[in-house]
């Protein structure tokens, strides 16, 4: 029964000595974020009234969704030279995209998740970049699409490029 109440009591003390500090990069966050926020009340925010930029994103994010006649190019890297590769459909699609999200949450906990990597639907682990990339160019024997996958970087255009 002594040792029992000894235990408990020097848990209390343990507990009563232990303080709550903040690390010293929650510290910096917060500074960080009061400074922000002086800034903001100071400055103000850009005029922004035409969203110019974000109408061109939207016109090329619609562009991108619409099967688009293209020509396919890729540079010659000892010249400099243009080299055409095929009639196309739409854009090229990097080899590291995913078609599905790369992460999944394993398990969650307060204040954060554990994330660890997700297979693609073939089973397969996508890299999170690379220089490939995919491009459906038109068969020029038959005129059906077929992908081809391009190692060096290419050019895709909507018109003919001149030599």
């Amino acid at each position: 029964m002594k040792i029992l109440t000894l235990i408990s009591l020097l848990s209390l003390i343990l507990l009563a000595s232990c303080k709550d500090e903040a690390s010293s990069e929650s510290i910096q966050n917060k500074k960080q974020e009061d400074l922000n926020k002086q800034a903001v009340s100071s400055v103000g925010m850009p005029s922004i009234v035409n969203f110019q930029e974000k109408r061109t994103l939207k016109d090329i994010l619609e562009l991108r969704d619409t099967a688009l006649r293209t020509y396919t190019y890729t540079v010659a890297e000892m010249t400099g030279k243009r080299i055409f590769l095929c009639d196309s459909i739409g854009f090229g699609i990097s080899s590291a995209t995913q078609y599905t999200n790369p992460q999944k949450i394993a398990r969650e906990y307060q204040g954060g998740a554990a994330v660890i990597p997700q297979a693609d639907p073939n089973g397969l682990y996508s890299p999170a970049s690379a220089e490939g990339t995919y491009v459906m160019c038109l068969n020029p024997n038959t005129g059906k699409p077929v992908a081809m996958y391009v190692e060096p970087r290419i050019i895709v255009s909507q018109f003919k490029l001149s030599e």
